[in-house]
């Protein structure tokens, strides 16, 4: 126990001066993994270049304190998508279209055949099934083009729709999910212009332009607004972690 302990804080030792190492390079040269190397690290060779020096090492420190746990939460988030990445890789574009398809074209012959009290149940779930088999394809497609820029900027976006849309799309088709789905939606509307847009002065604008009440399509905005934001942080997380946890 008391090894694996001190595994642990010399991962979380090692994870720190990565980031403060980091940190100094934003300004300096020959910062990062620079120790074990020819020339050094590099340092001033004036007093006040020196001060400066210091200064921006001690700034560094509360920064890298207050980052660190998203480091974390990227290594974590880093694990579960890898998961997923991997069988979509295994899978290839084709194969997660064709898997899509199956999902949810079982789903809907079980509302068709099955579940003829829920109203609109069928047409529901084809359509979300629709949206969701186009969004996995676009993440897919998206992350196989290759590079961090992609990926971050529309293959998580992409992923992020292909899981929250399809319940919102399934519900401008029923009644009985419109009750439980699009209420909800509201009710998160209006925390996020509470307590997010408020403080930034842009509630007003929001809510003039996206009434949600009686207009179907504004409740596909909204999700959509949701969704590419909240795709762009798991990317940038994941990055971030990559950056000062390599997997390599």
């Amino acid at each position: 126990m008391a090894a694996g302990n001190e595994g642990v804080v010399g991962g979380i030792r090692l994870d720190l001066r990565r980031m403060h190492e980091t940190w100094m390079e934003l300004v300096y040269p020959r910062q990062r993994n620079a120790d074990d190397t020819v020339l050094g690290t590099w340092t001033p060779d004036s007093d006040l270049g020196m001060a400066l020096y210091r200064l921006w090492s001690a700034v560094g420190v509360p920064v890298v304190g207050l980052v660190y746990p998203l480091v974390l939460l990227g290594a974590f988030l880093r694990f579960q998508t890898r998961r997923i990445d991997g069988t979509a890789t295994r899978l290839g574009l084709v194969g997660v279209v064709l898997l899509s398809l199956v999902v949810w074209g079982a789903l809907a012959a079980l509302a068709r055949f099955e579940l003829d009290l829920l109203a609109g149940g069928f047409v529901a779930i084809a359509v979300a099934g629709g949206v969701a088999t186009v969004s996995a394809a676009l993440a897919v497609g998206t992350r196989a083009v290759g590079g961090r820029g992609t990926t971050v900027a529309l293959a998580y976006p992409f992923a992020m729709t292909a899981l929250f849309l399809p319940p919102v799309v399934a519900a401008l088709f029923s009644k009985t999910l419109a009750d439980v789905v699009l209420p909800s939606s509201v009710a998160l509307a209006r925390w996020v212009l509470a307590n997010v847009l408020a403080p930034v002065g842009l509630a007003t604008m929001f809510s003039e332009t996206f009434a949600l009440q009686g207009k179907g399509l504004n409740y596909v905005v909204m999700w959509l607004a949701i969704s590419f934001p909240l795709g762009w942080v798991l990317g940038l997380l994941v990055s971030l972690a990559d950056l000062v946890r390599p997997t390599e």
